[in-house]
């Protein structure tokens, strides 16, 4: 005999039959895609290595709750889109949060909020040091072989704040109170190398001297002759920063703002602009190289100034570089440093997808803990996007000479390109909003047996095949042997 529950409610917006409302008693959960995720996090020792960093002063016969625990709850709820230690109050009972964790889902409750505020507040500025080093730690072992090439994007970025904090400050650009963030990320694999909370007005430049020369000196020590390529927006061009590149052998490309006197260099690619626009129709794109020394600089530098015309009329920019092929090739040398533009989609993936705006703590030195947290749950994906990446389209399939390398492919032909990149590999592509909706954020049953423990997907669920896929990667890596 079958005995039928009792809806909970009914609602009639169906004409065809009412739509009744019931609650399950079986263990549900609605984030299973982060299960393939924690796989790959347990062969690379990911959050193994980042909690290793933090030294835990408390009483160990009292301690209930581990750092280690307390760090994967909250990166890989920044993952889930729980952006706040007060959704833990109630995914401390979610069965694939505590598998997570390393619980039984019919174990002990995770960390409840006032504990995770607890543990965010008791880190200490040593541990905000060894994080620094854990960075650049994961970001060297991110590497199968030593590359030959690195470059550097270097963003400040604003981080609005919540109410009375420690160093908040009024930033007038801005218009609001903030914390002034800046972060160092890797073009090669998105990864962010060091990230840097600071005062809310302070210059974009401050303090990014010390940081490319711990850079360099830890990157040196594994890669003696990594060849690096610094690039940075109008905010970081100033010397300190040029004589800092070249004091490191680093090559740089930063913007600069085009005064009168840059403009009167370029007044007769202006008129060239113009006139080919006018006449063809066509937008128009002229360079050129020139040696410029601005007052304050102690010596002349290469400046490249771009002229664009098109329908909105005539678009001016430049930017000044030490690379040595910037006289031959101005055009490739401004082409390249616009590509920094994916960089920015980092940042606005850390800010906004990941929630780093979100550092809501009264003590500085918790919030600057927290913007690790979120800039290790943004490396963490990195990581994993590149393990699971699909082949890229080839030249020839976006109409260009098959032999043509993808970098030198333009125009129209490279946005195809990235569209048909995007298109084939969804989450090799894909940011933080796009692993939620097509793996992360799924339902799913979780049964705890005495010798295993069972989670059931829907068979209609969309998006399995992902799952499937990435679990299958993520479960034939090797386990990185664990560290020193």
């Amino acid at each position: 005999m079958s005995l039928q529950s009792a809806p909970l409610l009914s609602l009639d917006f169906l004409p065809a039959r009412p739509v009744e409302i019931e609650i399950s008693s079986a263990p549900l959960t609605s984030d299973a895609g982060l299960l393939p995720i924690r796989q790959f996090d347990q062969a690379i020792r990911f959050t193994e290595q980042f909690a290793a960093a933090l030294e835990d002063r408390r009483n160990p016969a009292l301690v209930q709750q581990s750092n280690t625990s307390m760090v994967r709850q909250r990166i890989y709820g920044v993952l889930a889109d729980y952006e706040d230690q007060n959704d833990h109050d109630t995914l401390r009972s979610d069965p694939v949060f505590k598998l997570l964790a390393d619980r039984l889902p019919d174990g002990p409750d995770l960390a409840s909020q006032p504990t995770l505020s607890r543990f965010e507040n008791a880190v200490s500025i040593a541990d905000l040091w060894r994080l620094r080093d854990v960075f650049v730690d994961l970001f060297i072992q991110s590497f199968d072989e030593p590359p030959k090439h690195l470059t550097f994007d270097i963003d400040p970025f604003d981080d609005p704040a919540h109410g009375e904090q420690q160093l908040i400050m009024f930033h007038a650009y801005y218009n609001q109170y903030q914390y002034l963030p800046v972060a160092v990320t890797c073009a090669e694999n998105d990864m962010v190398l060091l990230i840097g909370l600071r005062f809310g007005t302070c210059q974009p430049w401050l303090g990014v001297d010390s940081d490319l020369r711990y850079l360099m000196g830890r990157l040196r020590e594994v890669w003696p002759d990594v060849h690096v390529h610094a690039r940075a927006d109008s905010g970081l061009s100033v010397p300190l920063m040029y004589e800092v590149c070249e004091e490191l052998g680093i090559e740089y490309t930063f913007g600069i703002g085009v005064n009168a006197r840059l403009r009167a260099l370029g007044a007769d690619l202006e008129t060239q602009a113009l006139e080919a626009h006018r006449e063809t129709g066509q937008p128009q794109r002229l360079f050129r190289p020139v040696d410029y020394q601005a007052r304050g600089w102690p010596k002349p530098r290469s400046v490249v100034l771009k002229v664009e015309s098109n329908a909105e009329g005539l678009n001016r920019r430049a930017v000044v570089t030490n690379r040595p092929g910037c006289r031959v090739l101005p055009e490739a040398t401004y082409d390249d440093y616009a590509m920094r533009g994916e960089s920015e989609n980092r940042n606005k993936e850390l800010k906004v997808e990941l929630h780093a705006g979100r550092l809501s703590d009264h003590r500085f030195v918790a919030n600057h803990f927290r913007l690790y947290l979120h800039a290790a749950a943004l490396n963490l994906l990195a990581r994993l996007r590149r393990v699971v990446a699909r082949p890229r389209p080839t030249a020839a399939e976006v109409g260009q000479p098959a032999d043509l390398p993808i970098d030198a492919i333009d125009g129209s032909s490279r946005k195809k390109f990235f569209n048909k990149r995007r298109e084939r590999d969804p989450l090799g592509e894909g940011f933080a909003c796009t692993w939620r909706t097509r793996l992360i954020k799924v339902a799913a049953e979780v049964i705890t047996r005495s010798r295993r423990v069972i989670v059931r997907l829907s068979a209609s669920w969309p998006h399995v095949d992902h799952f499937l896929e990435v679990s299958r990667i993520v479960g034939s890596l090797r386990v990185r042997p664990a560290p020193a």
